[in-house]
């Protein structure tokens, strides 16, 4: 079997994607390029870069993309998300950022980002942006173990990959009982359900990213920032 790349946090950037691309060509045994979303951003080359996640070029990893919290952001705006006009997007970046997203991605781009899934279920893991629960929602590794299993457990499976809070970590739930207590006016009764041992997995986002080896549960945390002197960070954005 071989080993997964995890991708995420790209923000229009191709010259990153390239980066990117050219460091996995360097590492054998690479077989699935996987984009958990935010693939768009106020970037000069972010149309160029949809074109390339698109129609990937002759010996590119072919990338398997879903969608992000910027991709809802900006299909709200087109109103292709119900009633939603990216109330927060309007709340963490300024009108410019907004009018600078807009008009960094081409429309022609609008019905193939809203066909992308919310996430992919592969073998016994949930690759997704944010979680089960919510595109947007951060897990982090201060979170609590009950939140980490009810997202795990919303999707049945065993690892969870999320990039919405652009850290790297693994955190393993390692087993163990849930109880609780059921009273009624006649008796309690207690319930006992065994946990099995699951991980959440934050990818990382932008320059930094992720391996990950199904048949040993291996993991490996990499990045490109020494070579590209990417950065996270744009204006008009905050994180």
């Amino acid at each position: 079997m071989e080993r997964w790349a995890l991708v995420s946090g790209l923000r229009g950037d191709l010259d990153l994607y390239e980066q990117i691309q050219s460091d996995l060509q360097k590492r054998r045994g690479t077989a699935h390029l996987f984009v958990l979303g935010d693939m768009i951003g106020p970037h000069p080359k972010c149309d160029a870069l949809l074109k390339r996640l698109r129609q990937p070029k002759r010996g590119d990893l072919h990338p398997h993309c879903i969608y992000g919290w910027l991709e809802e952001q900006l299909l709200s705006l087109y109103g292709y998300r119900g009633e939603a006009k990216a109330d927060e997007l309007q709340l963490q970046s300024d009108d410019s950022g907004v009018q600078q997203l807009r008009q960094a991605v081409d429309t022609e781009h609008l019905n193939w980002l809203a066909s992308l899934q919310f996430g992919l279920i592969e073998l016994d893991c949930g690759l997704i942006h944010g979680s089960s629960a919510d595109v947007g929602d951060e897990l982090q590794e201060t979170t609590s173990p009950l939140i980490l299993l009810d997202r795990l457990t919303r999707l049945d499976v065993n690892r969870l990959f999320t990039a919405r809070s652009g850290r790297q970590f693994r955190l393993q739930l390692t087993g163990g009982q849930i109880r609780s207590r059921v009273k009624d006016h006649a008796s309690e009764q207690l319930h006992e359900q065994p946990v099995p041992k699951r991980s959440v997995i934050g990818v990382g986002s932008g320059a930094n990213y992720t391996l990950y080896d199904p048949a040993s549960d291996h993991i490996e945390f990499l990045s490109v920032a020494s070579r590209s002197g990417a950065s996270n960070r744009i204006k008009g954005f905050q994180r």
